[in-house]
């Protein structure tokens, strides 16, 4: 099977790089970047606060990698996630090293090209939080450990434990317990018992603990210091603590407060769809590995490895079982799940294995992909309408899958058509569908004109609005707190409202311009109502910029 070209990497480089175009979304990406506008305003990189209260609930690296993106881009979409789709980036060079160093050139390619199409990562790349960074620590310390392990050069093990550190100030200790669950599983199956002791682990916990300085400084001064604080409603809240133990180890223990009580299958049925289309190899994958690893007596032989399989599955366990999920957690191992299939495609291609399942999938995936296409077609004809060159370059893509499902030469279709499917989806859905999508996120529409038309913080009212207007400071470049009463309301001052609020003023006898108006919905929580044009107009209520006479 040919290697995968590197211009392949360049293109999807170029529309992870698109994404930067599209409105940061409510509530967490929004959240993150206007947390990050005031850390760059501020200039006070230790004490994290969010719309000028303190904030504690995730790590600083992502705000302060941001705000130094902001201070040389400008307070803007590209300056807030460009860091982001540089770890992105990242991860799939990690990703590629650490497979070849595994498995071969051939295959490392293809490990980092499913990882770099899978849903869930054009996802990361367009809606940015945390895990975009973690996920390429997570990876990046597993291969330049695992290259530490076999040459024993100082600077893989000092790299990979700076890795790990970078983890852990954006996420918390699970950076640390994913590298750890994957060396853990490949020693044991390998019976490598000398690698529990290496005297290198100390250099590793200093280097870690050093770089957790600065973080854990200013956690202990914002909140150790200051038990009056009153965080999530309680008083005495130790921020060295939350960071090391209760955001983390205390969600499985009970002690969070955060609980959405889904159980262990509720990360695999999301995957569903964010490690599509690979999930549908990577179950099958786990299952023979686990099956093989049976038959060997929980032994590997040579060629063979632990990290992968065993480190996926120990982390899923271990997320699963916390009291509070949400579908992106599971991200933080797709780099595994990626190595993983891209194994299993190898044997199933070059080793010609499992004849009876490959005939199967090869049928499944062809005709899975032209659905995802039509969907996508469905999208900009009818959902979206665009316009007509987006049809144009749909229709080309379209030719050039069929052209790829029917060219005989091409060896190995079961990874290239899904891999070229959605490449080709995603162009549309990031540089059309998201965008238009965002236009109804009220928060960074009203910001923008806030900001344009020089608004002052102090002018600007907010009256029964039902949104959480995540994004209102972030794209109005100011923290804003207006009040949300009608008594009095000053003149010449500004107003946001809703249809409900629009009526009241009426009804009181307000004096007012509607200098601006729009449809809102919650981006994130489709419906069908919405997405249907003939009923959307009852899905979208109206909000109204308003300047009080």
């Amino acid at each position: 099977m040919p290697k995968v070209p590197f211009w392949v990497f360049i293109l999807i480089a170029v529309l992870y790089f698109t994404a930067v175009r599209v409105d940061t979304m409510d509530i967490d990406a929004s959240q993150y970047a206007e947390i990050s506008r005031e850390m760059m305003r501020s200039g006070d990189y230790l004490h994290v606060f969010d719309r000028g209260k303190d904030y504690l609930d995730k790590p600083p690296f992502l705000f302060w990698v941001s705000a130094g993106s902001m201070k040389v881009f400008g307070v803007n979409n590209f300056g807030y996630k460009l860091p982001s789709v540089l770890f992105a980036l990242l991860a799939l060079f990690s990703t590629y090293k650490l497979t070849r160093r595994l498995y071969g050139e051939v295959t490392g390619r293809m490990a980092a090209l499913v990882l770099a199409t899978c849903q869930g990562m054009f996802l990361m790349t367009n809606d940015i939080r945390c895990d975009t960074i973690l996920m390429s620590c997570v990876i990046t310390s597993v291969w330049l450990i695992q290259e530490w392990l076999l040459n024993k050069k100082l600077v893989y093990l000092l790299g990979g434990s700076a890795a790990i550190a970078i983890g852990m100030m954006t996420k918390g200790p699970i950076a640390l317990m994913v590298p750890v669950f994957c060396f853990i599983s490949d020693w044991i199956l390998k019976r490598q018992w000398r690698n529990f002791f290496q005297p290198g682990y100390i250099l590793a916990i200093i280097i870690i603990g050093i770089l957790l300085v600065p973080m854990s400084i200013g956690l202990y001064q914002q909140f150790d210091l200051h038990p009056e604080k009153i965080v999530d409603g309680k008083s005495g809240v130790s921020g060295l603590r939350f960071f090391f133990w209760s955001q983390s180890f205390g969600r499985i223990t009970g002690e969070s407060p955060w609980k959405n009580d889904v159980d262990l299958s509720f990360l695999l049925l999301n995957m569903l769809w964010s490690f599509l289309p690979w999930i549908f190899l990577l179950i099958p994958a786990i299952f023979i590995n686990i099956a093989r690893g049976i038959r060997q007596k929980f032994s590997l032989l040579p060629g063979q490895e632990g990290l992968t399989t065993g480190g996926f599955l120990i982390t899923y366990l271990a997320l699963g079982s916390s009291s509070y999920q949400l579908p992106h957690y599971i991200f933080v191992a797709f780099p595994l799940a990626a190595i993983i299939t891209a194994r299993f495609l190898y044997e199933l291609i070059e080793e010609n294995k499992y004849a009876d399942f490959y005939k199967v999938m090869k049928p499944f995936f062809s005709v899975l992909m032209i659905l995802v296409l039509l969907v996508t077609l469905v999208l900009l004809v009818y959902v979206f309408p665009a316009h007509p060159a987006y049809l144009v370059l749909w229709l080309g893509g379209f030719v050039l899958w069929l052209y790829l499902a029917f060219k005989k030469s091409l060896k190995g279709k079961l990874f290239w058509l899904p891999a070229a499917g959605m490449i080709i989806i995603n162009i549309f859905l990031t540089n059309h569908v998201y965008s238009t999508l965002l236009n109804y996120q009220v928060g960074s529409q009203a910001g923008r004109y806030i900001y344009s038309n020089s608004i002052s913080p102090n002018d600007l009212l907010f009256y029964r609005m039902e949104d959480p207007l995540n994004s209102l400071n972030f794209y109005a470049h100011e923290t804003i707190n207006g009040t949300s009463t009608l008594s009095p309301v000053p003149a010449k001052k500004y107003m946001l409202t809703m249809d409900k609020g629009l009526q009241d003023m009426n009804q009181l006898g307000y004096k007012f311009d509607i200098i601006k108006q729009g449809k809102v919905f919650k981006v994130s929580e489709l419906t069908p109502d919405f997405l249907n044009p003939a009923t959307r107009d009852k899905a979208t209520p109206n909000y109204y910029f308003l300047r009080i006479k």
